[in-house]
């Protein structure tokens, strides 16, 4: 088992600055998701941990170890990739086996090691089938039993679960987190689905642009984002933005078009010293409030039922918004709602920076 530690690591295609310099501690046994759009560097920082990539300047530790120019091989690492990449020509039990033999390890440990991850990931059954005959979920899992098998300081994941479909995104996810537990190594997951790493991570790093933009447990980003691209980033549906202006001797919300409405008083502290910022309201934050006088007053025009709740558009201050409300409400195309902020879940932003004012 192993901690890695990252400082001030550099990584340049020529001209092009991709990672302009980062810092990052994962500790051992620790579960890590990076996240963030594509082109953000998440994959790149993840092959360079691998020894894939090699790195433009900065040090990369595992554990103890500084693995500045150590070939993949030699990392004591296990990458698991999108495309699965398994020997169409060999058996799931050969499959597993393989980079064990090359080792030159004895046939009946190499035998332990493969029945015990295939036992870990439910596909015994399948020890003697050729990938060709198995589902692109059992192939996930074999591609994870052949990393598995190594016992490796370190885990690698580079958006494993992109290929499969809803139902089995959500089975192998859950299947990798019970993993991550049972086997108490470092993990470190890429993906571009924040749903995947609010679920699985012990802590998820959010990167912008080659940079971090925070590094936190998963209900700590999602509750107090450090800035406005976080924010919008993590949470399904995203949350909704305003701009915010004085009015007077108050602030209002001031949509695309000019339009104005109030600034709900979940959202008024730390405005005293604004003269212009943006409010985000996530759309489970919404209150339905037919009896708040202080509640926006909102005409429906789109609903989507998603059975446990559902979702409501409309146009508040010249923006489109959404809120997520009780399916037992039933709202209807055309109606009006009064909807309010829950007190103390609004968040504001400096307009300039987009960094959270607290």
């Amino acid at each position: 088992m192993a901690s890695i530690s990252i400082n001030n690591l550099v990584k340049k295609f020529g001209e092009l600055t991709i990672i302009p310099g980062l810092d990052l501690e994962i500790a051992d046994e620790e579960f890590v998701v990076f996240v963030g759009p594509s082109g953000c560097g998440k994959s790149t920082l993840l092959r360079i941990i691998a020894g894939l990539e090699p790195l433009s300047d900065g040090e990369i530790f595992i554990g103890d170890t500084k693995v500045n120019g150590v070939p993949a091989s030699k990392r004591d690492i296990a990458m698991v990739f999108q495309d699965y990449a398994l020997y169409p020509h060999m058996t799931v039990y050969d499959n597993m086996a393989f980079a064990l033999e090359l080792r030159g390890m004895t046939k009946s440990e190499i035998d332990l090691r493969v029945r015990r991850a295939a036992a870990l990931l439910h596909i015994e059954p399948f020890l003697d089938r050729k990938p060709k005959a198995l589902s692109g979920g059992q192939r996930q899992r074999v591609a994870m039993g052949r990393a598995i098998v190594r016992d490796p300081k370190v885990f690698l994941f580079d958006e494993p679960l992109s290929n499969l479909d809803a139902k089995l995104r959500n089975q192998v996810r859950a299947e990798i987190k019970a993993l991550s537990q049972e086997l108490r190594t470092t993990m470190i997951f890429v993906t571009h689905d924040q749903v995947e790493a609010m679920t699985m991570a012990d802590r998820i790093v959010v990167l912008k642009g080659g940079e971090i933009q925070q590094y936190g447990r998963p209900e700590e980003v999602y509750e107090t984002p450090a800035n406005q691209f976080v924010a919008g980033f993590i949470g399904s549906p995203a949350m909704n933005f305003f701009d915010i202006r004085r009015s007077g001797d108050g602030f209002a919300l001031i949509g695309a078009d000019g339009l104005a409405a109030p600034v709900p008083d979940a959202a008024k502290a730390g405005l005293d010293s604004a003269q212009e910022a943006v409010i985000g309201i996530r759309p489970e934050h919404f209150l339905h409030a037919p009896h708040d006088p202080k509640a926006f007053a909102v005409t429906v025009d789109l609903v989507e039922p998603l059975g446990s709740d559902t979702l409501v558009h409309f146009n508040l201050a010249g923006m489109n918004t959404v809120a997520r409300v009780n399916p037992e409400l039933r709202p209807k195309v055309g109606e009006q709602l009064k909807l309010a902020a829950q007190p103390g879940k609004a968040h504001v932003f400096d307009k300039a920076s987009g960094r959270a004012i607290r």
